[in-house]
């Protein structure tokens, strides 16, 4: 373990609309760059880090099947939507010196490796940062829920939430005036007062393999660092 960080080895899950910058839509390089720049950082201050990142900036399946497309076919194009910000981050910060492998759970050969717990595994043991696309391959299961099962896998020691806010809040911070922040929550907690922070599946998951939650403002330069040092402001979800 690095002695400037509290954990030796996390998953950071992202949103596909934390890569959108001010845009409506798509990726903006420039966000793209920034945090991978805080990733890199972190990697080269000696930590272990897999990233899971969303497909929302460009396809959601839930909205897909909301419009009347079959949810099963909405799903298999927002996991292929996490491919193409898997790809957009790995050059990112392959850019940035940090050697990066993309391994997806919708075999695609030519642009990336398979899923290969094992392999994964011995990627970061030699200082790689590994990207987790695809999703879990299956529908209905969101990447929340695949950031949370790739951490059990990889025995992380916490998952990182980069969010568009400092940590859980009793609702909205930027829609409702006077929310509450939290610095730490129960799982049992959050299911109980419904909080929006990763759905049902994925708390579960967590609280099954007593797997840490941090959530914190992605958006702020250098906070993945800060918070991994257990610095800055975050909220921490754990089993008391």
């Amino acid at each position: 373990m690095s002695a400037s960080h509290a954990y030796r080895r996390v998953l950071l899950k992202l949103s596909g609309e934390a890569l959108m910058g001010r845009r409506e839509f798509g990726l903006d390089n420039e966000m793209v760059v920034r945090i991978a720049a805080d990733i890199a950082d972190v990697a080269t201050a000696g930590a272990e880090i897999c990233l899971v990142i969303g497909g929302g900036n460009i396809f959601r399946g839930v909205s897909g099947a909301a419009s009347g497309m079959d949810r099963a076919q909405a799903d298999s194009m927002g996991m292929l939507a996490t491919v193409i910000n898997a790809l957009a981050m790995q050059s990112a910060l392959e850019k940035a010196g940090v050697t990066t492998r993309v391994q997806s759970a919708i075999p695609m050969s030519s642009v990336c490796e398979p899923f290969i717990r094992r392999r994964a595994i011995r990627h970061m043991e030699k200082g790689r940062v590994v990207i987790f696309a695809g999703g879990t391959g299956n529908p209905f299961f969101t990447t929340d829920t695949a950031a949370a099962l790739r951490a059990a896998e990889m025995g992380c020691d916490a998952l990182f939430k980069g969010t568009q806010v400092d940590g859980v809040y009793s609702a909205d911070p930027r829609k409702v005036e006077g929310a509450e922040r939290y610095a730490e929550l129960t799982y049992l907690d959050v299911l109980a007062r419904d909080l929006a922070v990763m759905d049902a599946a994925a708390i579960s998951l967590a609280r099954e393999n007593g797997l840490p939650i941090v959530v914190f403002n992605i958006h702020s330069a250098g906070a993945f660092g800060r918070v991994m040092r257990g610095e800055g402001r975050f909220t921490r979800i754990i089993d008391r």
